[in-house]
C-alpha cells in the first residue's frame, strides 16, 4: 500500500524543482507511480517523536581506515585503558603513545572527527608558573592507515614565550588483535626488539613466521630509549609545530607513507580512496534531516570500512566492523553488500569475487572447511593459533553460503549482465552443491549446523552466541541445529541460482533449482510452523524438536518468501506486537520469553539490520504500513545516536525509557549497521528492480521522509534518476526495456 499525500499550491511549492538532465541522467523514457490514495502508514501518525536524542558519548575515539585501525582515549593518549592501540592486519603495533608537556599530561577539551580515518584532539596544558589558568592548546592532528601520522601543534595564547619540554613515550607489545579483544596473555613469551636508530624509535617483532615491525620519527625531534624528546620556544600569541610518522612494516618491508609530508593531505591515498568511493555511488537529497544526515555518516563509514587485499587491489571489500572486527566476514560483508548493491553494486561484486577466491576447496575439521563453503572470517594476526579454527581462514558459518548465493542473483536482478557474472558461475554451483551435500547433514532437506571441534563457534548462524538458541523453558537447544533463516536463505538461493543459470543458458538446471525452492518451501511449513503459538520455530534441535521461541528470526524468513501466503499476516502482526517491537526496533527474543534480556547480546537486544531486514519482509509480502512503522521507530534511534546506528542496542521498550539504551560493548562504525538506512531510503520509496523481468518499482514516500532525489543510481548498465515525494514517485532515465510497475519494494 502507499501513504496518502496531498500536495497543493505551497506543497508543490516546497518540492525541488525537477533538475536538467545532468552528466548523471542518461536519456530514455520517464516511469510514474501516482499516489492511489490509499490510508495514511503508521509512520506519519501524530505521536510525539523525541526531538534531540543523543546516546551517551564515548570515553574513547576510534579511527578507521581499511583493516587498520586506532583505539585511544579523548586526549588522543594510547595505553591508558587495555583494548587501546594502533592495529594494523589484525596485530596491534602501538599499545603506548603518550604525549606529556613539561613531564604532565593534556586535559582534554575537544575531539573533532573529520574523516573516517582522521581525527583533532585539542587539549591544553597545565597553568604556567605567575598564570591564573592555562595559556597553552597543544593541537593533535592525528591520520592512520597502514602507519599513522600525528602534526602537533603548539599555540601559546599567553604574554611572553614559553619554554616546553614534550615527551612522546612510544612502545609496541604486538599482540594478536584476539588477545587484546579478549584481555588475555599472549600464548607464549613475545619479545619484542626496542632500539634508537639515530632520532628514530625502531620496534621489532620476529617470531620465525612473521616480522611486524613500526619506526617512530619526528622532524626535530631526539631519540631516547621509549621515548622522542622535543624541545619548543614557543613566542606570545604564536604556534610551533612538528609532525611525527609511525611507518610499519611487514615481514621486512616498511610500507610507504600514507600521508607524506611533502604532499597535501587531499591527495593522500585515503583522501583519493574515500573521494573515489563517494563519486561510485549513488548521492542522495532527503529532506528528513535525520534519514539524510544518516545516510551522509553512513556513506562515509563505509567507505572507511572498504579493504583491498594485495594480490587483487581492483576488488573492494567491506571490513565487518571497529573495533575487533576490521577484516573480512562472509555473513556480514554480503549482507552489506546486499543493501548497498542498488547504490553500489561494485562493492558487491568485489566482495563476491574476493570469497569466491577463499571458497572452500576440502574438508578439514579444525577450519571447519567444505568444499563449496564460503568462510565465516579471514584474520591476518601475528599469532593463527588465536584465531577460531587455529587458522587465518575460519568456515564455521551455516548461512554464508546461501547468501553468497543470492547477492549473486540480486546483481544479475539490477542488470549486471550474465557474461561479466559468469566468472562467479563455477563458485555459485560449487556453494548450490554444498547445501545438498554438507550443509544438509543428515538427508532431511534441510541445513544444519554442529561445529566439528571445540574451536569453533557453538552457534554459526548470525545470532552466534552461546546462549541465543533457547527453548522457550530456558534450555539451550542441542545441535545439530537447523535455524529457521537458514531454511529461507537456501529457498532465495535457490531461486536466485535458477535465475543465474536461466541468464547462463541452461534451462533444465534453473527448473530443477525452482523446483527445489518450491519443495523446501512447503517442506518448510509443515517443520517449522507452529500453530499453537501461531508462528514458526525460530529452529530444529538435534532431535527434530521445534524451538518455539518467538524470535526476529522468522522476519528474515519473510524477506527470504519462504513463508506460506496462509500466515504472513499472522506472521508480521506478531513481530509487531508490542513483546517484539520495541518502538525503536524489533527485539531477536520476545519480551515475553523465560530468558529475555533487554541488555544481553542475541536474547532481547535491537539489532538495526536485523530490524531494517524484518522490515524488508513485511515490504515484501505486502504489509508496507507496517514495514515504515519499523522504519519510523528506527529513525528515531538514528537521532538518538546522532546518525550512526551502533552495532546493536537494547531492547528496553520505549514506553518504559524514551531514549534507546546503548549496548556497551556495540561495534561503531560496523558495516551492516552502516548499511541499514540505505535499506530504510530504498523501504522509504518502495525501491527494487528485476532487470530480467522488465520491471522497476517505486512508491510515493511516507510525510516523514518527505521529499527524496536519488541521482546516479546504476541500473542494467546506465544512472537513473529517481524524484519521490509523498505525492508521487518518478524514475528519469529508465532503459526502453524496463517499466515502472509503482508498486511497493
Amino acid at each position: 500500500m502507499s501513504d496518502q499525500g496531498t500536495v497543493g499550491a505551497a506543497g508543490a511549492a516546497s518540492r525541488p524543482e525537477e533538475p536538467s538532465p545532468g552528466p548523471d541522467d542518461a536519456g530514455g523514457s520517464t516511469g510514474t507511480a501516482d499516489d492511489p490514495g490509499s490510508p495514511s502508514s503508521p509512520i506519519d501518525s501524530d505521536e510525539t517523536r523525541p526531538r534531540g536524542l543523543r546516546s551517551t558519548d564515548s570515553a574513547q575515539s576510534t579511527l578507521v581506515e581499511g583493516s587498520s585501525f586506532c583505539v585511544s582515549g579523548q586526549r588522543g593518549d594510547i595505553g591508558d585503558a587495555p583494548a587501546e592501540g594502533f592495529f594494523v592486519r589484525d596485530t596491534r603495533v602501538l599499545s603506548r603513545w603518550q604525549l606529556l608537556v613539561d613531564g604532565s599530561p593534556l586535559e582534554a577539551l575537544a575531539t573533532l572527527l573529520q574523516e573516517p580515518y582522521e581525527c583533532l584532539f585539542v587539549g591544553r596544558a597545565p597553568t604556567r608558573p605567575g598564570r591564573l589558568e592555562p595559556t597553552v592548546v597543544v593541537e593533535r592532528h592525528r591520520l592512520v592507515a597502514s602507519g599513522m601520522r600525528e602534526d602537533l601543534t603548539v599555540h601559546n595564547f599567553g604574554p611572553e614565550a614559553v619554554g616546553l619540554d614534550l615527551t612522546l613515550s612510544v612502545d609496541s607489545d604486538f599482540a594478536d588483535l584476539f588477545e587484546v579483544k579478549e584481555n588475555r596473555a599472549p600464548a607464549s613469551a613475545r619479545r619484542v626488539e626496542r632500539r634508537v636508530e639515530g632520532s628514530s624509535l625502531v620496534l621489532w617483532y620476529d617470531n620465525g613466521m612473521t616480522q611486524r615491525g613500526v619506526r617512530v620519527t619526528a622532524r626535530g625531534a631526539h631519540a631516547v630509549p621509549g621515548a622522542l624528546v622535543m624541545r619548543a620556544v614557543v613566542a606570545p600569541q604564536s604556534s610551533w609545530s612538528t609532525t611525527v610518522e609511525a611507518l610499519t612494516s611487514v615481514q621486512g618491508h616498511e610500507q610507504e607513507p600514507d600521508f607524506p609530508i611533502d604532499r597535501p593531505l587531499e591527495a593522500a591515498p585515503p583522501a583519493r580512496k574515500m573521494r573515489g568511493w563517494r563519486e561510485d555511488t549513488a548521492t542522495f537529497s532527503v529532506e528528513n534531516t535525520v534519514l539524510a544526515h544518516a545516510l551522509d555518516v553512513s556513506r562515509r563509514d563505509l567507505g572507511a570500512l572498504r579493504i583491498t587485499y594485495p594480490d587483487h587491489p581492483e576488488d573492494e571489500v567491506v571490513a565487518a566492523g571497529a573495533p575487533w572486527f576490521m577484516t573480512l566476514f562472509g555473513r556480514d560483508s554480503l549482507l552489506t553488500s546486499w543493501m548497498t548493491l542498488p547504490f553500489a553494486p561494485r562493492l558487491a561484486m568485489g566482495t563476491l569475487r574476493t570469497l569466491a577466491r577463499l571458497q572452500g576447496r576440502s574438508v578439514d575439521p579444525m577450519s571447519e572447511e567444505q568444499p563449496g563453503k564460503i568462510l565465516h572470517e579471514l584474520r591476518l594476526g601475528t599469532d593463527p593459533s588465536q584465531a577460531l579454527g587455529g587458522a587465518s581462514v575460519y568456515y564455521g558459518s551455516i548461512d554464508s553460503t546461501p547468501l553468497f548465493v543470492m547477492v549473486a542473483g540480486r546483481l544479475l536482478r539490477w542488470g549486471i549482465p550474465a557474461a561479466e557474472l559468469s566468472s562467479l558461475r563455477g563458485p555459485v554451483e560449487a556453494a548450490l552443491r554444498w547445501i545438498d551435500e554438507y550443509g544438509d547433514r543428515d538427508g532431511d532437506g534441510f541445513v544444519e549446523y554442529q561445529r566439528s571441534t571445540d574451536r569453533g563457534l557453538l552457534n554459526q548462524g548470525w545470532k552466534d552466541s552461546g546462549d541465543s538458541v533457547v527453548m522457550p523453558d530456558g534450555r539451550l537447544a542441542r545441535a545439530p541445529i537447523a535455524l529457521a533463516e537458514v531454511q529461507g536463505y537456501c529457498h532465495a538461493a535457490f531461486l536466485a541460482g535458477a535465475d543465474l543459470e536461466e541468464a547462463w543458458g541452461d534451462a533444465v538446471a534453473a527448473a530443477r533449482l525452482r523446483d527445489r525452492a518450491a519443495r523446501l518451501r512447503a517442506d518448510f511449513h509443515r517443520a517449522f510452523w507452529d500453530e499453537s503459538t501461531g508462528y514458526f520455530a525460530m529452529a530444529l534441535d538435534g532431535d527434530k524438536n521445534r524451538v518455539a521461541s518467538v524470535t526476529s528470526n522468522i522476519g528474515h524468513c519473510l524477506w527470504t518468501g519462504i513463508v506460506d501466503d496462509s500466515v504472513v499476516d499472522r506472521v508480521v502482526e506478531r513481530l509487531m506486537a508490542p513483546d517484539m517491537f520495541s518502538g525503536f526496533g524489533i527485539r531477536t527474543l520476545s519480551a515475553d520469553s523465560c530468558a529475555f534480556n533487554p541488555a544481553s547480546y542475541h536474547c532481547g537486544s535491537v539489532w538495526p539490520h536485523d530490524t531494517v531486514i524484518c522490515a524488508a519482509g513485511m515490504a515484501a509480502c505486502g504489509h508496507r504500513e507496517e514495514a515504515l512503522s519499523v522504519v519510523r521507530g528506527l529513525l528515531d534511534a538514528v537521532e538518538a545516536f546522532d546518525g550512526r546506528l551502533p552495532e546493536l542496542f537494547c531492547g528496553f521498550a520505549r514506553s518504559e525509557l524514551a531514549t534507546p539504551v546503548p549496548y556497551p560493548t556495540s561495534c561503531s562504525p560496523q558495516a551492516w549497521a552502516a548499511a541499514t538506512p540505505y535499506e530504510m531510503l530504498r523501504l522509504a520509496i518502495g525501491l527494487d528492480v528485476d532487470v530480467p523481468r522488465g520491471v522497476v518499482d517505486v512508491t510515493p514516500t511516507p510525510r516523514s521522509v518527505g521529499d527524496v532525489l536519488v541521482r546516479r543510481l546504476p541500473v542494467d548498465g546506465g544512472q537513473v534518476r529517481i524524484e519521490a515525494g509523498p505525492a508521487r514517485a518518478v524514475v528519469h532515465g529508465l532503459g526502453s526495456g524496463l517499466r515502472v510497475r509503482g508498486h511497493g519494494a
